[in-house]
This record gives structure tokens, C-alpha cells and sequence, in this order.
């Protein structure tokens, strides 16, 4: 069965469908608070993948400045991956992998000139997935998370270009 979706920015009236996701899907929950500021902060990296008039996945940036994680020279604007969740009966249907590249493509909008996220080290489907969408493991977070694992730093330079 083919899956039908389509991807367009959050918008506020489904936040209750994203922290249902986010609750279903990660141990990291954020508030209500957390997702409605990113959105106003940076509307355009808050995507939400829609089958049939409901949220089915999502995916939070922010555009954060600093020192970059390849060998760029001096501070530059990097898109930062805060979370990503698609419902567990819609996953390995391509919506990870297309809110992924579209969020890639908005971020350039907001001038970044790479990519990141952090994602659980025992995750290797997400880890797989980042590495064929062009991420690198840049290096490892030691006990990043609240439970102690660690997390990989993974990064993609911008834009992106196989």
C-alpha cells in the first residue's frame, strides 16, 4: 500500500497532535510552551507531515550561531534539530526521511550553512537514516541523555549537495 502525506508548516492549532506524537514516540517531552515558542521563533523549520487531515509526524528546528562542526572558518548559523517523531504505524513509510529534507531546504532560508541534531546512540534506524540522508557522526555525547545514554552529534553541511 502505497502511504499518501504531505508536509506544510506547524501551525498552532496542531499542537495537541504533536505532543501526542512526541509523548507516543520519545522520552523527551517538551511543553506545549516549548513547541509554540520555536514555532514563533522560526515558523519556517516547524514542518508537520498530514495523512488524510491528520498529524502524523513532526519536526522542530531552531537556527542557533556558533562555532560550526566542520571545518568552516569563524561563527556561522547552524539549524539544530530539536525533535523529530512519526507515529509508530507510519514509520519506514518515508516521512522521517522527507520532513528531513524538506527542513534541510527551509533552513536555507534562514542562512544556515549546516544542519545538526543529536540522536540516541542505540537508535540505529535514525542513525542509518541521518547517514544516508548525507549526515556524519561528528562525535559522541557521553551520557547526554536524562537516563544516561549517549547520544551521537551527527551534522550535514549546507546545502546539501550528493
Amino acid at each position: 500500500m502505497q502511504m499518501t502525506f504531505t508536509l506544510r508548516q506547524f501551525e498552532p492549532s496542531d499542537l495537541e497532535q504533536v505532543l501526542h506524537i512526541n509523548r507516543m514516540c520519545l522520552p523527551e517531552n517538551y511543553t506545549g510552551f516549548f513547541f509554540l515558542d520555536l514555532h514563533k521563533r522560526f515558523p519556517g523549520t516547524f514542518l508537520v507531515a498530514e495523512d488524510n487531515g491528520t498529524v502524523i509526524g513532526y519536526i522542530m528546528c531552531r537556527i542557533e550561531t556558533g562555532l560550526p562542526n566542520f571545518r568552516i572558518i569563524g561563527i556561522t548559523k547552524k539549524g539544530h534539530v530539536i525533535s523529530i517523531a512519526v507515529l509508530p504505524q507510519h514509520q519506514r513509510q518515508g516521512v522521517g526521511r522527507a520532513l528531513v529534507q524538506e527542513v534541510r531546504e527551509a533552513m536555507l532560508r534562514y542562512k544556515a550553512k549546516e544542519c545538526f541534531l543529536e540522536v540516541r546512540a542505540s537508535n540505529t534506524s535514525a542513525v542509518n537514516l541521518y547517514k544516508k540522508l548525507g549526515f556524519d557522526i561528528i562525535r559522541t555525547l557521553h551520557r547526554y541523555y536524562a537516563d544516561g545514554e549517549d547520544a551521537y552529534l551527527m551534522a550535514i553541511k549546507l546545502p546539501f549537495k550528493p
